[in-house]
């Protein structure tokens, strides 16, 4: 992808004008066995975005995210997070950028919600008393206050990613990661996850990146959508150009969401040539309709 296509620069702001939270520069990283998670990867955050990550199991989705926050450390080029690189600011990178894992029982292990969601901020000096109101307020935000005396073994899986999100959310990083959030939920939950995406962004101003398999749910809330394949971004955008690259999705052996999918047949039944983009159900009726 040439310098002209990509939808950030590496001199701290974005087209839009934002500053650039999160810098990826030719990160390469081999794991001990030799499989190479990401290869050559350039990437950026900014402020007050939302991008989603799509690619296919192994794709390196997760592996890029984990260098987001400095869990891991690239084997060759660097990650920059607030304009500092990621290797000098290791033991404290995870206060702008926080992870939400896959599955949400890597992350919960307290007695109880409340103690839980306290534990970053009690780790980080404050006093029990102001790490429970923040933690309360994180709950609050994320919709499950009502949980914050209940066992994390015993929550729902939907419960449980919200409680997940709580305990990321009350150290206020500038960016949230979010591996597969809707993943085996419910359309109840999957709902939830996706307006609380949405509000933290709009609401809060939190950047986040979303690595997920559900090109449905990409097309509704991403502001940029990256293809992810072999370890490299392969293509870039807004949803409404990369969902209608043909020749991206086929390469790396992804399909379309549903509307997209609905859009180009109907099209090819009424014998004429796409003349929009719809991404969401309500583009597509308009399309339709015009």
């Amino acid at each position: 992808m040439s310098p002209d296509e990509t939808s950030v620069c590496i001199s701290g702001r974005c087209k839009n004008g934002q500053d650039v939270i999160i810098h990826v520069d030719c990160a390469s990283h081999v794991y001990p066995d030799g499989t190479v998670g990401i290869h050559d990867m350039c990437f950026s955050v900014c402020r007050g975005e939302i991008v989603a990550l799509y690619g296919a199991n192994g794709s390196g989705k997760s592996t890029l995210m984990e260098h987001l926050n400095g869990l891991m450390t690239p084997s060759a080029g660097s990650v920059y997070v607030m304009g500092k690189p990621c290797s000098e600011i290791k033991k404290t990178v995870w206060r702008h950028v926080g992870l939400v894992f896959q599955r949400p029982d890597d992350q919960l292990f307290a007695p109880t919600v409340l103690d839980d969601v306290m534990f970053g901020p009690v780790n980080l000096g404050m006093g029990k008393e102001e790490a429970r109101a923040a933690a309360q307020e994180a709950l609050e935000l994320v919709g499950a206050a009502g949980l914050a005396g209940k066992t994390p073994n015993y929550l729902s899986g939907g419960e449980k990613r919200l409680v997940a999100i709580a305990g990321v959310l009350v150290m206020k990083p500038a960016v949230i990661c979010m591996d597969e959030p809707t993943a085996d939920l419910d359309g109840f939950h999957r709902l939830r996850i996706e307006e609380l995406i949405l509000r933290l962004r709009n609401a809060h101003g939190v950047s986040l990146v979303i690595a997920t398999h559900d090109a449905d749910m990409a097309a509704r809330i991403a502001d940029r959508v990256c293809i992810v394949h072999r370890g490299s971004i392969i293509a870039e955008g807004p949803p409404g150009d990369i969902f209608y690259d043909r020749d991206a999705l086929l390469r790396a052996g992804l399909s379309p969401p549903e509307v997209v999918d609905i859009y180009l047949k109907y099209c090819d039944r009424k014998g004429v040539v796409p003349a929009e983009r719809p991404v969401t159900t309500s583009q597509l009726l308009n399309a339709i309709a015009r």
